[in-house]
């Protein structure tokens, strides 16, 4: 419920700050005084989109604060699910800055506005004429007969597998979709792979081909050279191993005599060793070549396939043929797969089709046991609104097709006339027949669960004399349950609130403001009375207005 709200800088309010009691709450006023300030300033509160025209000083930052006290409102894993701190005493907060930037905080913690809107919905329902063609939508049909219903439960498993088939479906969709454009490309694809699987790629493989083919090309000048390098290093007349088989030996001779002498007798024999080691290495070299046409015309066709593949593909490694090898191995497995992966999750679906229609057919019972018991209570709340001839009823038609609220269509019915025939809700029904029809729903509602608190903005316009008692009976009656507030021009009403306060407007430093004040007895008498006679309040205005007021 709300307890207190302050506002300041907003539209023709400074400042305001005020308290609320529990029961109904009657807001009474002048038209034009600003009582659609008060809910402007509740509907930001509550999340609606600011607007820095509904500021009053531009240049000053716009502040409005509710506190709200939520101990029995079972919101505490919303609060857990938003991440915020939960306190049975909440204070939302909405900021406007002078840049025009707005702000909005939950217990201090800084929200979004689609935080703010959620948390706002649990915790008041401003209910206007406008509003009141919300009867006859087919979402607010369901959601009164399934809270009258106790299905809560069952409609929260029934959207969750809901959710869960339509994800599953789309899937299959997608998979079809693709399964028609893979299919086009699979021949292509699977000849494009058997190519490339045929070639036998291996990384690193071009370089190694490369030098074989080079060898094997130029063996007669590799034999030459080898040879001739060999005959250079053993040759009996020029052999540079002789030679420097000659240094070593004189150097060593010597090598006693300095430590210079000795470094180079030392390097010598290093050379030695290494032209010895060198000269093995020739010989083998020139044992293991051996010329083989039928190698060479290998490498050769080998070369061409890779080059041929590396243009075919536009890549320039062996490596990216590869990577492109794997790549069509998964396109055609996957295509392969696709029509298993489409049974199988339409095998899913069937599974989640059967639990969405034991669930369905659980949410039809107990609507249809509860719609009898609806209709009673709504046509006896109308009748005593004056609404005597009026009859209502229900068409609640079970399908194969699986909609957002079940597998039901509900539509409401009504006839204004007595023996008239029924008409859908939303072509038959006046405004004045509609506004009486959701504050009879209302009523209802509040018996049966707990509802956030209510503003009705002027719902009883078009309503007088003894229907207009039997209204404020009723708002009295729902003031049992859960907080009502009702902004109105009846007396009948105004006088049955526990607590009335009164909007108007007063002239402070030649600037106009609006103000909200609770009334006393002896204002409470004067406003009512003024609200029966007009300004000029007679003796049998007060007289009837301490009579509305019991007093």
């Amino acid at each position: 419920m709300l307890r207190g709200l302050s506002i300041k800088n907003f539209a023709l309010i400074e400042q305001l700050q005020v308290s609320f009691d529990t029961g109904l709450i009657t807001i009474t006023g002048e038209t034009g005084a600003g009582k659609s300030l008060l809910l402007g300033a509740l509907g930001l509160l509550l999340g609606k989109r600011a607007d820095l025209s509904s500021v009053k000083d531009s240049s000053k930052k716009c502040t409005i604060e509710g506190v709200f006290d939520i101990a029995h409102y079972e919101l505490a894993a919303f609060f857990e699910e938003e991440d915020l701190d939960y306190e049975n005493e909440t204070i939302i907060r909405r900021e406007i800055l002078p840049s025009g930037k707005s702000r909005a905080f939950i217990n201090d913690t800084p929200v979004t506005l689609q935080s703010l809107a959620a948390l706002g919905a649990k915790l008041i329902d401003i209910h206007s004429q406008h509003q009141t063609l919300e009867v006859t939508t087919t979402d607010f049909q369901f959601e009164v007969l399934d809270a009258l219903a106790g299905a809560a439960r069952e409609i929260k498993s029934y959207k969750r597998g809901l959710k869960l088939l339509k994800e599953k479906e789309k899937e299959v969709n997608n998979l079809v979709a693709n399964r028609e454009v893979f299919t086009k490309e699979y021949e292509y694809n699977t000849f494009l792979l058997k190519e490339l699987e045929d070639a036998k790629l291996q990384s690193g493989e071009l370089k190694e081909l490369e030098e074989r083919h080079d060898r094997l090309n130029n063996i007669e000048e590799i034999q030459e050279r080898l040879s001739g390098s060999i005959a250079i290093v053993t040759s009996e007349e020029i052999g540079v191993s002789d030679q420097l088989n000659v240094i070593k030996s004189n150097l060593s001779k010597i090598a006693s005599f300095s430590s210079g002498l000795n470094d180079l007798s030392e390097r010598i024999q290093s050379i030695y060793i290494e032209l010895d080691d060198i000269q093995v290495t020739l010989l083998d070299e020139l044992d293991k070549l051996e010329a083989d046409p039928q190698q060479l015309e290998q490498a050769s066709q080998r070369l061409q396939l890779l080059h041929n593949l590396q243009v075919k593909h536009n890549v320039s490694t062996i490596d990216e043929l590869i990577i492109l090898t794997q790549e069509l191995q998964e396109k055609v497995s996957k295509t392969e797969s696709l029509s298993e992966d489409i049974e199988k999750l339409k095998n899913e679906m069937i599974t989640i089709q059967s639990q969405l229609d034991e669930v369905a057919g659980k949410i039809h019972k107990k609507r249809k046991k509860t719609l009898p018991v609806f209709i009673k209570e709504l046509e006896d709340i109308l009748q005593a609104l004056g609404m005597s001839n009026a009859s209502f009823n229900a068409e609640l038609k079970l399908q194969d097709n699986y909609f957002s609220n079940g597998k039901e269509i509900l539509e409401f019915l009504f006839s204004a006339n007595k023996g008239g025939s029924y008409g859908e809700l939303k072509k038959v029904a006046s405004g004045g027949e509609l506004s009486r029809i959701m504050i009879a729903i209302k009523a209802i509602l509040s018996r049966y669960a707990q509802l956030p608190t209510i503003i009705f903005d002027e719902i009883d316009t078009g309503v007088s004399g003894e229907v207009a008692h039997k209204m404020a009976d009723l708002m009295m009656n729902m003031s049992k349950n859960l907080q009502v507030f009702s902004i109105t021009h009846l007396p009948q009403i105004a006088a049955n609130g526990q607590n009335q306060y009164k909007v108007y407007k007063e002239d402070i430093n030649n600037t106009t403001v609006t103000q909200l004040k609770l009334l006393d007895e002896n204002e409470r008498v004067r406003e009512i009375a003024e609200m029966i006679g007009g300004k000029n309040i007679s003796d049998s205005a007060i007289t009837h207005a301490r009579s509305l007021l019991k007093l």
